[in-house]
C-alpha cells in the first residue's frame, strides 16, 4: 500500500530541514510532532554516518526518539543550539505561529528562542492568511487554571481544558493546557502579551518573530523555503 501523500509530505519537509541546515559539530533542537518526526529520523542516520550531532528535544517524547535513532542528547542551556527545527499547527504569511497541538509548548518556545536559527517545517495545508482557525493553547500552572480560563473567556474566547482519556493533559513540566478559540486573531502580538500578563499563564502558543525559515512540502514530496 502507497504512503498518505500527506505523510510523503511531512518526511520531505523533516528531511530537508535537516540536510539542508544541520552540519557536523552543530547542536540542534529537534521539534515534536508528525512533521519533526522525519527530522529526526533523518538526524540520525546523519549520526550513523559519522557526523557529530547533538540534540536538545522538545519534549520527553522528542528524547526518547533520539535515543531510538540514536541521536545524542544534550542538555538545554548547556551548548549554544546552532538550529532547531519544528512543525507548526498554523503558520501566518508574516511567518507568526501557532504552535502547542502536540502538547510540548513550554519547552518549544524555549528551544526556538534559544537557537540562533528556527527553522519551520510544514505541509501547505497549515499556511493560513490569519491565525485562529486552530484552538490557541495557552500553558498554565494547574493551581490558576480556573482563573485564567475565566480570564480568557472574559476575552471572547471558548475555552477548554484539554483532556487525555478522561483527565486532564499534563505537560512535561506539569502543567495544564487550555485549548483557546478566539476566531481570527487580528493581532497576534497584543493578544500574546495580553494573555500573558494574565497570573499562572506559563507561556501561550504564539509564536511572534521568531521564525527565520519556513520549509512547506506539498502533496508528492516537492519542497519549497518560502519567503516572507
Amino acid at each position: 500500500m502507497s504512503e498518505d501523500p500527506e505523510e510523503q509530505a511531512k518526511r520531505a519537509a523533516g528531511r530537508y530541514a535537516v540536510e539542508t541546515f544541520v552540519r557536523t559539530g552543530h547542536c540542534i533542537g529537534l521539534g515534536t510532532g508528525s512533521t519533526a518526526y522525519y527530522a529526526i529520523e533523518r538526524a540520525g542516520e546523519l549520526v550513523a554516518g559519522g557526523a557529530d550531532i547533538r540534540a536538545v528535544g522538545t519534549s520527553l517524547e522528542t528524547e526518547r526518539l533520539c535515543r531510538e535513532f540514536g541521536v545524542p542528547l544534550a542538555r538545554f542551556g548547556g551548548a549554544p543550539i546552532d538550529v532547531a527545527i519544528d512543525g507548526a499547527d498554523e503558520i501566518a504569511p508574516d511567518w507568526s505561529l501557532v504552535k502547542g497541538g502536540g502538547g510540548a509548548l513550554f519547552r518549544e518556545k524555549a528551544i526556538a528562542l534559544a537557537a540562533k536559527s528556527f527553522v519551520v517545517v510544514a505541509t501547505a495545508r497549515k499556511l493560513v492568511p490569519t491565525l485562529g482557525a486552530f484552538p490557541l493553547p495557552v500553558e498554565v500552572v494547574p493551581f490558576s487554571s480556573s482563573f485564567v480560563a475565566r480570564e480568557i473567556e472574559a476575552l471572547g474566547a471558548a475555552v477548554t481544558v484539554r483532556e487525555r482519556d478522561g483527565a486532564p493533559y499534563v505537560t512535561d513540566n506539569g502543567n495544564t493546557l487550555l485549548d483557546c478559540r478566539f476566531g481570527t486573531i487580528e493581532d497576534p502580538k497584543r493578544l500574546d502579551e495580553i494573555l500573558s500578563r494574565f497570573h499562572g499563564v506559563v507561556t501561550t502558543g504564539l509564536f511572534i518573530g521568531l521564525t527565520s525559515r519556513v520549509i512547506v512540502a506539498e502533496v508528492g514530496g516537492s519542497v519549497v523555503e518560502l519567503s516572507r
